[in-house]
């Protein structure tokens, strides 16, 4: 699975793109249909302490998927995109049964 990695306003991580190509490799072992993931990581100012988003957009067959989520770190705010996802992927997976 290819992954590609965009960083807006923060400084790039070996150790996030790590962290992320893990968890993304899991996923895909599961869902072999996954292709390609794009993963952003942004951090916007806001009045909560929630300022890290991560962002994950799948391309698979078929619409693409979108999962987003801001968090007090990067660690945090990927593993809740990734859950989200998996919950997209396993409806997806489940109209692909029906056909």
């Amino acid at each position: 699975m290819q992954i590609i990695y965009e960083y807006h306003d923060v400084s790039a991580s070996n150790r996030l793109e790590e962290l992320a190509k893990e968890k993304l490799e899991h996923l895909h072992h599961k869902y072999s249909f996954v292709h390609r993931a794009d993963v952003f990581f942004k951090q916007q100012n806001r009045s909560d302490d929630k300022e890290m988003i991560c962002d994950i957009r799948l391309s698979l067959p078929g619409p693409r998927l979108f999962a987003s989520t801001n968090a007090e770190n990067f660690e945090s705010a990927m593993s809740e995109t990734i859950r989200d996802l998996e919950d997209q992927l396993k409806k997806v997976k489940d109209k692909m049964k029906d056909y």
